[in-house]
């Protein structure tokens, strides 16, 4: 079966190439032509890992939205956080900002694009978030959504999809995502890589494999743009379309296609991961940021590190983490969280030792119990709601501390969201760029806990096995 089916990196070599300035001509008067609001819906804070200069809402508030529509960037990220929410909360929140988005949009005369930006491992409230989103954007306006665009490309993190397979790059092996860790994940689990079974997996046979639209590689560098607008055209009754993608020209060259369409009157919905939006939002290339950008206010305190993620990568991280000899470690021992009593004197004791090491100059990593919590096969959503207990908590290591750290990193993206949001208390950042591939910084806003100050986002599933020592490094030590 192709789904067991893995590639060596090497194999990428054998696809078309393409010249990419032309392809950066086309894409700039596509980009021009197309006069929409574009609205990424953030379902963790990793997303803005390949944009700088954008605005980040932490609440979808019609205040908030009316805010990013007015903006002059054609672009904002609206942070839901909802991977860390159930099925009913997830449901709720997005009738919530489908409803304010086309209040805003029909206030200020102004046509919009939503993506939802899932995780480029294929976990999330997918097919329910974009399913909510048509069913109210059709329901409270003469719109039809003709289809949904399935892209999880993400070069940065070794995120391709060829021949219709998704791919999660392991050094310089390309395997299949259904037979990754990420799949196997209590919550989001899912077994097929091949994106049209995904997908009719995901959505119980409601949308099948052989309604999808599939635009190939082959086809993508044959810049044949006519024939893929051609295809576009023909999509309706919210039927999909996968598209492949191993390197960024490929989502330019789809995106020329697409706006082609769009400007022919068909409307989609997108489940993207980071790729996407910045390349439909005109967003440039920028260098890695430098120290000198980051800490811009010496504080003589130490830094604090969060980790939180239990995805296996994270642990390879905090394991070469720990060679640092200049970083005091804190085990928070989260299992505890099943005894309420042990469990809050535990959190005390964590503050505690935090507070103390980080105003004597010392930075501190602080990380939660490597061994998941398992109550079995039938309480997943019962695990769900015991590890946001454990992530408010936490959290509280942020809202109590009575000192500015020199620096903050947050590890995974439930937890550098609560953090974020709950902890630091931020309703607007500005997303600074990145510290490293894939790795984003938002600069917080004059109402958060640490105005001004940079705020590492390190995606759980992210990075080389050294990618965490070194940003420390470089936080750290100048």
């Amino acid at each position: 079966m192709k789904e067991n089916l893995r590639l060596p990196i090497e194999f990428l070599e054998s696809l078309p190439t393409v010249n990419c300035q032309d392809v950066d001509v086309l894409l700039k008067d596509a980009l021009n032509s197309l006069d929409k609001k574009i609205i990424v819906l953030d379902d963790d804070p990793t997303g803005v890992q390949t944009v700088h200069d954008i605005s980040v809402f932490t609440d979808w508030s019609v205040e908030s939205i009316e805010k990013g529509f007015k903006e002059k960037q054609p672009m904002f990220f609206i942070l839901t956080n909802s991977r860390g929410f159930t099925a009913e909360e997830t449901e709720k929140v997005h009738k919530k900002i489908a409803k304010n988005i086309l209040s805003v949009s029909s206030k200020l005369n102004r046509e919009f694009i939503i993506i939802s930006r899932g995780d480029s491992t294929l976990r999330g409230h997918y097919p329910l978030e974009t399913s909510v989103l048509k069913e109210t954007i059709e329901l409270g306006s003469e719109m039809t959504v003709d289809g949904e665009v399935i892209l999880p490309f993400f070069k940065e993190g070794g995120r391709l999809t060829v021949n219709n397979i998704h791919y999660v790059q392991y050094g310089q092996e390309l395997v299949p995502a259904g037979d990754t860790e990420f799949a196997k994940d209590r919550t989001f689990g899912y077994s097929k890589s091949d994106l049209g079974e995904w997908i009719e997996e995901k959505s119980h046979g409601e949308y099948k494999a052989k309604n999808t639209l599939y635009i190939s590689i082959e086809q993508l560098r044959s810049l044949n743009v006519e024939k893929i607008v051609e295809q576009l055209v023909q999509v309706n009754h919210f039927n999909k379309v996968v598209v492949n993608a191993v390197d960024e020209v490929d989502v330019k060259i789809f995106t020329i296609a697409l706006a082609q369409a769009m400007n022919q009157g068909k409307n989609f919905l997108f489940r993207s991961a980071a790729a996407l939006p910045k390349v439909i939002g005109g967003v440039t290339d920028k260098a890695l940021l430098t120290r000198e950008e980051l800490v811009e206010e010496e504080t003589g305190n130490g830094g604090l590190i969060i980790i939180g993620s239990h995805v296996k990568k994270t642990t390879e991280q905090l394991e070469e983490l720990k060679k640092l000899n200049e970083i005091e470690f804190i085990e928070f021992n989260s299992h505890l969280v099943l005894h309420p009593d042990q469990f809050q004197k535990e959190c005390d004791r964590v503050i505690e030792m935090t507070e103390s090491l980080i105003r004597s100059g010392r930075t501190v990593a602080v990380y939660t119990s490597r061994e998941r919590l398992d109550l079995g096969e039938n309480k997943k959503e019962e695990e769900l709601k015991l590890s946001v207990a454990i992530s408010d908590a936490v959290t509280s290591i942020v809202t109590r501390l009575q000192v500015r750290p020199n620096f903050l990193i947050a590890k995974g993206g439930i937890t550098s969201s609560d953090v974020g949001t709950k902890g630091l208390k931020v309703k607007r950042a500005t997303v600074a760029g990145q510290i490293r591939p894939g790795i984003p910084v938002w600069k917080l806003g004059n109402e958060s806990k640490y105005p001004d100050m940079s705020y590492v986002i390190f995606p759980g599933n992210v990075g080389t096995k050294s990618d965490l020592k070194e940003v420390t490094q470089t936080l750290n030590n100048g």
